[in-house]
């Protein structure tokens, strides 16, 4: 683990230390990166680690894979908040008293009803947009709206009060930079001017209230998709008019919390060089926008095991063996294997050496923070044990 301070950023520069520091002074912790990079195990490691220190610790995750929630020693993970057992906790290790682990999945298009709900004030209405196939269009499918969803529910979370600390692990996009563009994105398209011609539309009550260049280009679209189709959209915007202001309040608010002096972005990353590419490209867009960055996790680097022995020597070393001896091998059978041991071998230390220019990238853009790197493990980490151990690289 390598740590320090960054001379050039202020946000930077406030998390020196180590991860164990993070968990101790922020609240809010956010794990970002690229998908199949070990987002959604290390924000696990990160929320079992505070309740091992005796926070009430919550990860909200959004990776519908079940190898978590059998890690945690849950059936399942759903919408609704799940406590796990703290014997699960103990099984890696002392625990200070008073700590817990909460565990939640988001349901998108669950969160999206709950938002609904709070903002609307007619229960007819509410029904009626749930009820709208547009609706159910956007709140399932809509480009950014999962992330949208985790980071109102985080909010949510926030102002409950009920959590020491809060872990969430980002949707799995292609590109990260979805999670912050999510709350921006949303209240672009709410102020965009198409949706505003569809709520004059319906207000007027025929094509007309948009003016003739309006009314042009609805009815060009009525022939494509029909003018029943055009009706409803405008019927929806118009009913969830209200809805969609509270809906760029909560975005607003949203950016608002991600700028806090207790939340800290923590960039999940592999040493795979597109994961790399993009772990730099977040961390310039956090530097860009003044947000609190802590560092780099890289999970699966391969080490460096170099060995001194030749083929001839190994073939020796081979031949010590008590379970080669009772196979009784000729030698070339035994050089033979020699040499497909020490081409394997080969192969794993040219891969160790990428792996180490990769990190090298990581560390010469950001070389004074905090930097943790977890091997490599030969199973998938299915268990509270695999959890321990990520964690014991995580936290030393």
């Amino acid at each position: 683990m390598w740590t320090g301070m960054l001379e050039t950023s202020p946000r930077e520069a406030s998390l020196a230390g180590s991860f164990g520091e993070v968990i101790e002074n922020k609240r809010i912790i956010v794990c970002v990166g690229s998908g199949g990079v070990g987002k959604t195990t290390t924000a696990a490691s990160f929320a079992i680690e505070a309740a091992r220190r005796g926070k009430h610790a919550l990860v909200l995750t959004i990776d519908p894979a079940k190898r978590l929630a059998t890690s945690l020693g849950l059936e399942g993970l759903g919408h609704e908040v799940q406590l796990v057992a703290r014997e699960r906790l103990e099984a890696i290790g002392e625990c200070q008293p008073g700590g817990s682990l909460a565990a939640m999945m988001l349901d998108q298009k669950q969160a999206f009803d709950e938002m609904v709900e709070n903002y609307a004030t007619d229960a007819e209405a509410v029904k009626r947009i749930f009820e709208n196939p547009l609706y159910q269009q956007i709140a399932g499918t809509l480009t950014g709206a999962q992330e949208y969803a985790a980071l109102t529910k985080l909010h949510a979370f926030d102002k409950s009060g009920e959590y020491d600390i809060i872990v969430v692990d980002t949707p799995p996009t292609s590109h990260a930079l979805d999670f912050l563009d999510a709350p921006k994105k949303l209240s672009q398209a709410i102020d965009s001017p198409a949706i505003e011609m569809f709520r004059k539309m319906q207000k007027g009550g025929s094509l007309s209230a948009i003016g003739k260049t309006g009314s042009y280009v609805f009815k060009m679209l009525a022939k494509f998709v029909g003018s029943q189709f055009i009706e409803d959209i405008a019927l929806f915007f118009n009913e969830f008019n209200e809805i969609l202001g509270g809906f760029k309040e909560r975005a607003d608010e949203v950016m608002t919390l991600l700028h806090r002096d207790d939340v800290s972005f923590v960039i999940v990353t592999s040493p795979e060089a597109m994961a790399v590419s993009e772990a730099l490209f977040f961390h310039e867009r956090l530097l860009e926008t003044d947000m609190p960055f802590a560092g780099f996790a890289v999970n699966k680097v391969h080490t460096s095991m170099p060995v001194d022995l030749t083929r001839d020597g190994l073939v020796e070393e081979l031949g010590k063996l008590e379970s080669i001896k009772g196979l009784g091998l000729q030698a070339t059978c035994l050089r033979m294997g020699a040499e497909t041991l020490l081409d394997a071998h080969s192969e794993l230390e040219r891969v160790a050496r990428t792996d180490r220019i990769a990190i090298q990238r990581l560390k010469n853009a950001a070389p004074k923070t905090i930097r943790t790197e977890v091997p490599f493990f030969r199973d998938d980490v299915h268990h509270i044990e695999s959890l321990g151990r990520l964690r014991g690289f995580l936290f030393g």
